[in-house]
């Protein structure tokens, strides 16, 4: 009986889990695994990065919006519509070809208020002639031609045509000393222009200059000079009805406005209103009809602050002469910064994106940064530090100067160079990313490459490497199939800490607008929307969980990096 119970304690003993026997019969894989297991704060870490993974590479799948979804609303707002000015003064119509620059109507302006019939400006000579107290036609001498005494050459002007019979009757009045001569009964003005040279002129109609200005109840109508005379005549002899382009016309009074209105049989069809206000619309592709003009003028003139046209509202705001006109209507804006809601959790990015499928995103690119910097770095450290190992001499004395000058850069003046001359030449952004996980995996290898050759140099005079070089291994393969696996651990270690400086590094580059550029997002230029004070303050949500997630990831790899650290150290304690 006592021995039995002997033998049950004995094997219970020799079953337990925590029995020294027990754990140095455990493999050093499982050893580090169960090493790393009581670090909680490696546990931590962990959990924190697979969280990190699958918010950024599983989460995508489950948002119902897209990376670079914009989202748009509607909402009433005010703005300019119109504009309105009171200021008289007299506009210019042009004739079909001609113009009248500032400074001859400036002059025209002034002749007719010191009631003068010509005035000049530069070396033009222009008449008025009134049609009204309103209106006022004004020809100028046009040259079509020049003469010269010296061989009695005639040089045409502006396309005229001129006939021997007008050369022959501008050469006698110009030897008779004439100033003006007639043919074909038009009247032409022969003045000298120096040199026994003379410009031979001809009165013709620049336009008028009017004070009313002509409102059209139909789009692109357009008002000829010859037009505006034929109304305003009739006006001025207080008709009311006239005849112009074989279309007849009458003049309304319409509510203290006058009015041309088209007649068709029985039916007067409003034409055009006249107006001494100006109205103009804020944009070119809005069209204001006649009657929305009189309202205008109506609602200025008895000094209302809004009125109503065709059903909607208006206001009016201005002094001393000068109006705007503001309509309230719905516009579609771009959802800018709006708050946490239940269609978007962490709301929405002065582009109006969803944020949180913009993190979601930027954890790919963030985290797919780090591991293919590590990779790259990794891979040139391991062949440049495995070589200067196991060679030595000259070849280590090559590469570790190799590794100085790399240690000597200064990487972040460097990014900025880099990200300034990929921004001059407006590389894509896809692409910008693929450079920036070259550029930075290039700088970064150093350190890995020293760590490799430390570890070499310690374990290629040991008895397994004097073994495969007695049994004729290739020097490639002595290198990377039993040096290089014996720096594994360390190698882990590192690129795991290493993770978080990198990302770190990522995102500090694109927050300086150097690294990810839009539309693609990252970590980092998620938080380069926080420009100024009144972003950072007053919409938190737009950039403290991206900051947040960058935190818990390098909080992550650091913690894993720590507990791989112990896990591998031969020295701890079980």
């Amino acid at each position: 009986m006592n021995n039995n119970i002997n033998e049950t304690t004995e094997n219970k003993e020799q079953l337990a889990l925590d029995d020294e026997r027990r754990v140095k019969v455990l493999s050093p894989s499982m050893l580090v695994l169960k090493r790393f297991l009581r670090n909680k704060l490696a546990i931590v870490g962990f959990i924190i990065i697979v969280v990190m993974f699958l918010f950024s590479f599983v989460g995508p799948f489950f948002s119902p919006y897209g990376e670079y979804e914009v989202f748009k609303g509607y909402e009433m707002t005010v703005k300019n519509y119109a504009s309105a000015s009171t200021e008289e003064t007299l506009r210019f119509t042009a004739a079909d070809g001609a113009s009248l620059s500032s400074s001859a109507k400036a002059a025209a302006i002034s002749a007719i208020k010191a009631g003068e019939t010509e005035f000049t400006s530069g070396n033009n000579k222009y008449f008025l002639e009134a049609v009204s107290d309103s209106l006022y036609i004004v020809d100028q001498m046009s040259p079509v031609a020049t003469f010269s005494v010296v061989g009695s050459e005639f040089t045409a002007q502006n396309g005229f045509e001129m006939s021997d019979e007008f050369k022959d009757t501008v050469k006698a009045a110009v030897l008779g000393g004439e100033a003006s001569v007639d043919v074909d009964g038009v009247t032409y003005s022969i003045a000298s222009a120096g040199a026994k040279s003379y410009t031979v002129s001809v009165r013709s109609t620049a336009g008028v200059l009017g004070s009313y200005v002509y409102n059209s109840y139909t789009k692109d109508e357009v008002f000829s000079y010859q037009f505006r005379i034929a109304a305003e005549t009739a006006m001025t002899e207080n008709k009311s009805k006239f005849t112009f382009d074989g279309i007849n016309y009458e003049i309304v009074d319409d509510d203290g406005n006058t009015v041309i209105a088209v007649i068709e049989g029985s039916d007067k069809i409003p034409y055009v209103s006249l107006s001494k206000i100006i109205v103009q619309p804020d944009s070119s592709d809005i069209f204001l009809d006649a009657g929305f003009k009189l309202k205008v003028e109506e609602a200025i003139s008895e000094k209302n602050n809004e009125f109503a046209y065709n059903g909607t509202e208006y206001k009016i705001e201005g002094v001393n002469g000068s109006y705007k006109i503001k309509s309230e209507a719905s516009t579609e804006l771009i959802k800018v910064y709006e708050a946490p809601s239940t269609a978007h959790w962490l709301g929405t990015d002065a582009n109006g994106m969803d944020i949180l499928t913009r993190l979601m995103y930027g954890g790919r690119i963030s985290l797919l940064i780090g591991f293919i910097v590590v990779l790259i770095e990794i891979v040139i450290g391991v062949i440049l530090g495995g070589i200067a190992g196991y060679f030595g001499g000259w070849v280590d004395n090559l590469i570790m100067r190799l590794v100085d000058i790399f240690n000597c850069i200064p990487t972040m003046p460097l990014f900025i160079i880099v990200g300034s001359i990929m921004d001059a030449y407006g590389l894509d952004p896809q692409l910008r990313i693929y450079f920036l996980m070259l550029i930075m995996g290039v700088l970064s290898w150093p350190g890995i490459a020293r760590l490799v050759r430390g570890q070499i140099l310690s374990l290629r005079e040991q008895e397994f490497m004097i073994a495969t070089e007695a049994t004729g291994i290739s020097v490639r393969r002595r290198i990377f199939r039993h040096l290089i696996p014996n720096v594994i651990p360390q190698l882990i270690v590192m690129a795991t800490m290493g993770l978080g400086s990198i990302i770190l590094t990522e995102s500090t580059l694109s927050f300086f607008g150097l690294g990810v550029k839009y539309p693609f997002a990252s970590w980092g230029n998620i938080i380069n929307a926080v420009t100024n004070v009144h972003v950072m303050t007053n919409y938190l949500f737009v950039w403290v969980p991206a900051g947040l997630l960058i935190l818990l990831t390098v909080l992550g790899f650091n913690f894993v990096g720590d507990g791989l650290r112990d896990a591998f150290d031969p020295k701890m304690k079980r």
